[in-house]
């Protein structure tokens, strides 16, 4: 097949996909008398019967439970890989007018050359003390779309059809340049003493079905090109995740950072990411998702916006295939999204949600964190700290955060300041 049959054939199923969620969305569910009654799986009896009732019990035992359930039926295991080759492409000591040193290095696997391996952007804030805490999330656009800078180089890889010739023929085009510095505000993040840790998510695997076959789940397994993947193996959300946890690997490895008090924050699909990556990795110190919804902090058994059948219809790869087998049975899975947030426990959790984001389902995204609060009480950690879904702009919780801002699907200064707010309380005390 020729490369440009490939890519149209791919675009096709971009657009076919996007035609279907438009379809779905406009038939989904948005009024919560409709949403039914559901029961939620118990996050604290062990799969043996027996009931958790200390952390010891958590952390010795039904973690670990909870962990192998998602990897069976969410979103798949991660294979353990060796820390990626490190390469220092530019450096530059007086970044965004002054304020910060950036660097941007290259992560990639000597054995494994056909995977081209991962971009790190990082901004250093120059005038805090040493070393820094970071924030680490991915990009949808690439660095040149958070950066400002105009000397960051603009990405040459796949990247998902846009209607704003912001990409062309699956490429990033000039216009793309700063279409993502509004959901990274550097500036205000450097300025409140943090360093910015991020990388473009289509560098460790393009975002369509067939995108595991120039990522690293292709380059990792080895599998032919009619490949099907089976039940219990990961998916893409698993391999951007695992991306993360490479990322966070290399800010280990930078005195002027850090590594013990580093979120992990993702919005979108990316919020699923970052949920899946805090929930795997323990050294990310707190875990961010922004309008996560659906396979992120929604509770699946809400019959409300985006659902299991719509998302795993839309985007099969996100998922080990077992996920899609719960599209009209979701009372029949094992676990639901408060045990995803359960397994942060006793790291700080912040939920963000927006208003009119009905498709992500913020009450679903509210009701996670609620009832994660039990295995937050083993360890004596006040969680959301009330019981009903809060007012719009009206913050609440402790350890566990949840809000919900006016507006629409995006990431907002609104969003940022309660992250920072949340950061301050846990990493400078």
């Amino acid at each position: 097949m020729s490369y440009m049959i490939k890519i149209f054939r791919i675009g096709i199923f971009a657009v076919s996909c996007a035609s279907f969620a438009f379809g779905q969305a406009r038939r989904s569910n948005e009024d919560e008398s409709r949403v039914g009654q559901y029961t939620l799986p118990e996050v604290l009896k062990c799969l043996d019967g027996s009931p958790v009732t200390t952390a010891e019990d958590w952390t010795g035992k039904r973690r670990a439970e909870v962990l192998r359930l998602y990897e069976e039926h969410v979103y798949g295991k991660t294979p353990t890989t060796p820390k990626l080759d490190a390469q220092v492409l530019s450096e530059r000591a007086d970044a965004l007018g002054g304020i910060a040193t950036r660097r941007i290095v290259r992560l990639r696997m000597k054995d494994k050359p056909a995977w081209e391996g991962v971009d790190v952007m990082i901004y250093i804030p120059n005038e805090a003390k040493r070393p820094v805490p970071a924030f680490v999330g991915l990009s949808f656009g690439g660095n040149h779309a958070v950066s400002p800078d105009i000397d960051v180089s603009i990405s040459d890889r796949w990247m998902r059809p846009s209607q704003d010739d912001t990409v062309r023929n699956n490429r990033a085009t000039v216009r793309s340049r700063g279409k993502e510095a509004n959901r990274w505000p550097l500036e205000m993040i450097l300025k409140r003493g943090y360093a910015v840790v991020t990388a473009y998510y289509g560098d460790i695997e393009p975002d369509h079905t067939q995108g595991w076959k120039d990522g690293v789940r292709g380059a990792l397994a080895e599998k032919g090109a009619d490949t099907v993947w089976q039940s219990g193996e990961w998916g893409a959300i698993g391999a951007w995740a695992w991306g993360l946890s490479r990322m966070l690997d290399y800010v280990e490895t930078v005195d002027a950072l850090d590594a013990k008090h580093c979120a992990v924050i993702g919005h979108s699909r990316l919020g699923k990411t970052s949920l899946w990556a805090g929930a795997q990795d323990e050294r990310f110190a707190m875990v961010i998702s922004n309008d996560s919804g659906e396979g992120g902090a929604a509770i699946m058994r809400r019959n409300f916006g985006e659902t299991t059948k719509i998302i795993t219809t839309s985007f099969p790869h996100w998922f080990t295939p077992k996920y899609a087998s719960y599209s009209d049975n979701a009372a029949d899975c094992p676990v639901d999204q408060h045990m995803l947030i359960s397994l942060m426990a006793p790291r700080p959790v912040c939920i963000g949600s927006a208003e009119d984001d009905l498709w992500a389902d913020p009450k679903g995204e509210f009701l996670s964190g609620l009832n994660a609060q039990p295995v937050y009480d083993l360890f004596g950690l006040q969680g959301v700290s009330v019981k009903h879904h809060p007012a719009v702009n009206t913050p609440v919780g402790d350890v566990v955060r949840y809000h919900m801002r006016s507006g629409k699907h995006d990431v907002t200064d609104f969003d940022w300041q309660r992250y920072l707010d949340a950061a301050d309380a846990h990493f400078k005390k």
